[in-house]
């Protein structure tokens, strides 16, 4: 019975690692995705501006394909 609840008690413990270990990933990656979407907008409005400077017209992304 000893070694049943010692094989247990170790099992949680790795298994409380993996958790940890899994946790910190998830919140390092939710960080970047938040860095990357303010650079994705920033790069999208600053296009935006370019194009209307350029053209003075809509932004390309608003406008329907040629083929359209």
């Amino acid at each position: 019975m000893e070694d049943r609840q010692e094989r247990a008690e170790a099992r949680i413990a790795h298994l409380t690692r993996a958790l940890d270990e899994m946790s910190e990933v998830v919140a390092g990656q939710a960080t970047r995705l938040d860095r990357l979407e303010r650079q994705l907008r920033m790069l999208i409005e600053r296009e935006a501006e370019r194009e209307y400077a350029q053209g003075g017209s809509l932004p390309m992304a608003d406008k329907p394909p040629p083929h359209w």
